[in-house]
This record gives structure tokens, sequence and C-alpha cells, in this order.
């Protein structure tokens, strides 16, 4: 017999001698494995948890105060009217005459100019224009939730850029280091941006019935 033959052969006979199960794993040694699951995204009930997070944020006095219903900004923790008859004007930036930058500065002042001075941030002083007036004050949450996904009312945003907005724009940033005399958002922003981020990732969903507190 031709030395291949008897190599075949060989090859064979071992074979035949070894228990099923051997030869069977032996010939599936170099099967690609079964792709590992896919880890489960948010639950439904865990992305309404989490814009609660965000409502609170968004409707805290920081927030509202720059997102009232009418064309007037509002003022303190309680919520009052923008003295000097402010408004928020073609662009958000004040009425043609009154700018915000009449008043508001790029930083807020120091402490030792005491209460109730005009704050100031680096981007400049503004309320959203009037195209999109983005209203927090006094909505319900699904109400809520639905206008802030909605790119024909908040200026364009997807979800990327949402994010982008609430974790690193400077007026966003702003409500958690409000200058002297003023309470800053009652949730600490990473935790903030991380609800914001389980909501988007669970795909923005807004069946939440609740109705937003008053403030």
């Amino acid at each position: 017999m031709p030395r291949r033959g008897r190599a075949l052969f060989a090859v064979i006979a071992l074979a035949s001698s070894l228990p099923l199960t051997v030869v069977v794993v032996a010939a599936c040694s170099h099967a690609t494995p079964a792709p590992a699951a896919a880890a489960p995204g948010p639950s439904q009930s865990d992305a309404a948890a989490s814009f609660e997070v965000v409502r609170t944020v968004l409707q805290s006095p920081r927030c509202v105060n720059c997102h009232p219903v009418g064309d007037a900004p509002l003022q303190g923790d309680d919520g009052h009217p923008h003295q000097q008859f402010v408004r928020r004007g073609p662009e958000g930036r004040g009425a043609i005459g009154l700018a915000c930058a009449t008043c508001h500065g790029k930083a807020n002042p120091p402490p030792s100019y005491g209460t109730n001075q005009p704050p100031g941030v680096s981007t400049e002083w503004r309320l959203p224009p009037p195209e999109h007036k983005m209203v927090f004050e006094g909505v319900s949450s699904q109400a809520l939730c639905e206008q802030i996904k909605d790119t024909r009312r908040n200026g364009g945003k997807d979800m990327a850029a949402l994010l982008h907005h609430v974790g690193d724009d400077p007026l966003v940033l702003w409500g958690w280091s409000p200058g002297f005399g003023r309470k800053p958002v009652p949730v600490p922003h990473a935790e903030f941006v991380r609800a914001f981020k389980i909501w988007a990732d669970a795909g923005a969903p807004c069946v939440l019935p609740r109705t937003a507190s008053a403030r």
C-alpha cells in the first residue's frame, strides 16, 4: 500500500476506535463561536423614571426663568416677572434697544457685589428665539418630553445635539453655578446628563402621563 494510503487508513482506524463524543468535539473544534447576546437597553420604566429627573432640572427656577410661557423672562427663585420690562426680542437676546447684554456680562459678578446682580455667561445671556420658545413653565411631563425631542420646536437638534447641549453648553452649565444669592439646580449635573442619556437610549419615549407640579 502506498505511504499516503497507509496514513489515511491509520487515521480512519483511529477515529473508529474513539468514542463518538470525542470525534464530534474534534470535528467542531474550529467552529465559529456563537456571538454574545447584546446587553438589553434601558426599559420603559427606567426611561420614565429618568425623564422625571430631567423634568426636575428643566422645571427648576434656573431653567424655567429663561423658558417662560410668555415673552417676558422671569427672575429669582420665585419666578417673578423680570424688572425693567425686559422682553424676549426677535432673536431671544432682548428687545431692540434693551439687549440682554446691556446688563448681563460674560461671567457672574463676584460675591462681593452682593445679591440681585445680573448674572452672566461666556456665550452671552439669551432666551430661546420666538420661532421655538421651548416653554418649560407649567407644562406636563409628556408635553415637555414631546417638545424637547421635536426638531421643529427645539431648533433642529437631534438626540446627539441635545446631549451635547445639556452636557456642555455654558448657558446650561450656568444653572449649577448661578452666582451669589441664587439656588443652583437641585440635581447634580452628572446625574442629570446620565438620566437624559438613559431616556435617549431607550428611544426617548413620551408615555409619561404625570403632570408637572408647579414650582
